[in-house]
């Protein structure tokens, strides 16, 4: 058999030999030897502030908190320089993913580990930025995958109340943007009579001073909790994600439980949060979820448009901003009753770093998301998009709690 010029040096470049208990590697002439450690599967718990991020998963493409993980883990001797170019090498996998900008307090990421030193855990954070940290892990059973033993995640949503307050009317849209705050309204795609334009943010001392003293009323509040309510069970949630037909079951989603808690301060704001619970979520979901409610609350719209919107009919919903999302934990029950009985394996809860966890979710995601809008008006900012809309993409907040033909989309 003839072997060719280049297989052979490609062979001699690339060549390894193991010897015992050490990997010897030959790279140009250069010998380097590295001790074959033995791998563990473990259950990696962390928390992250997604800000700069394109979200969890791993994208060779783009910056993301997989990545950023993956390397710290390299440079930390959690995982050997021979399984270092490829996360799939040692079966890294989360338990859920997260959207450009989402945060997480808890989640986690399943992988082989190189566990024998005890300060292994530290060394990963050395090598980390301080908006991702690592809790710690659980030695977990060869079969454990994060995505699939997972049987439930928690979810949580910060809003302003002030993004409840009724629409205003916006100023007339110019034809072209004089500014760079200007903000783009573009048309819906379906609705070729409408034209794009620029409107200006509204003036920074006269609506803030509004928006930081504006309090929800007992009614308003309870007309948000009402909607948030109306997702609780099965439901059709093709409307709530992107290209997801009707009729394809995945669009059925179960949640589970979907409590909102009564409103608080923080620095002279009034906030409130909405804690979520589901099997599992699609993309944006949580967004269009808290949009369709606040939409419902602000206006005279009837709860019956949220339950029509689990029927055929498509509609555009828009995206509550990413800013106020974070990703409390996954849940292992299912998991942790098949180990119970075990001795040399751990049940998969993020309650032994909870001290940690409540630190970090204080300082490095409530803060932020508080600090944050208040810089950028990120919610004032998504309302005055939606109230100078053009066309009739949202025709469907009305007081019947119909949706008008102009507002459906006719998929091709």
């Amino acid at each position: 058999m003839v072997i060719s010029f280049e297989r052979r040096e490609h062979f001699k470049e690339h060549c390894r030999k193991v010897e015992g208990e050490t990997v010897i590697t030959t790279t140009n002439n250069n010998i380097t030897q590295e001790p074959r450690l033995p791998k563990k599967k473990v259950a990696l718990y962390l928390g992250f502030n997604g800000a700069g991020y394109q979200g969890m998963q791993w994208n060779p493409t783009v910056n993301s908190i997989e990545q950023t993980l993956f390397e710290a883990l390299c440079k930390a001797g959690a995982i050997s320089n021979l399984n270092s170019s490829d996360p799939k090498k040692v079966q890294l996998n989360r338990a859920a993913r997260t959207d450009k900008g989402v945060h997480a307090v808890g989640n986690i990421v399943s992988l082989k580990m190189i566990v024998q030193d005890p300060t292994i855990v530290e060394k990963i954070n050395s090598y980390l930025p301080e908006q991702i940290r690592v809790w710690g892990y659980s030695h977990v059973m060869g079969s454990f995958h994060a995505k699939n033993s997972c049987n439930a995640r928690e979810y949580e949503y910060w809003l302003p109340t002030y993004a409840l307050m009724p629409p205003s009317l916006p100023k007339p849209m110019k034809s072209r943007r004089e500014f760079p705050t200007d903000i783009r309204i573009a048309p819906p795609d379906n609705d070729r009579n409408a034209v794009a334009g620029y409107i200006e943010p509204r003036p920074y001392d006269e609506f803030t001073l509004k928006n930081n003293n504006y309090r929800i009323d007992l009614k308003r509040y309870e007309k948000f909790k009402a909607a948030m309510e109306m997702y609780k069970g099965t439901h059709n949630f093709h409307n709530y994600t992107i290209a997801r037909a009707y009729k394809d079951p995945s669009a059925n989603r179960h949640m589970m439980n979907i409590h909102v808690n009564e409103p608080s301060l923080s620095q002279g704001i009034e906030w409130m949060s909405v804690k979520l619970r589901g099997q599992s979520f699609m993309l944006h979901q949580i967004r269009k979820m808290i949009s369709m409610a606040m939409l419902v609350a602000r206006s005279d719209s009837p709860l019956s448009i949220i339950d029509r919107s689990f029927k055929e009919t498509k509609i555009n919903i828009p995206k509550a901003p990413a800013l106020g999302l974070l990703l409390d934990q996954p849940l292992f029950d299912h998991y942790n009753q098949r180990i119970e009985n075990r001795s040399d394996r751990e049940p998969i809860r993020f309650d032994k770093f909870k001290n940690e966890m409540s630190l970090f979710k204080q300082k490095c995601i409530y803060s932020k998301i508080f600090e944050t809008d208040q810089t950028d008006q990120t919610f004032d900012n998504f309302m005055l998009m939606i109230d100078s809309q053009v066309g009739p993409a949202f025709n469907y907040i009305n007081e019947e709690g119909v949706i008008p033909s102009e507002s459906m989309i006719y998929l091709k």
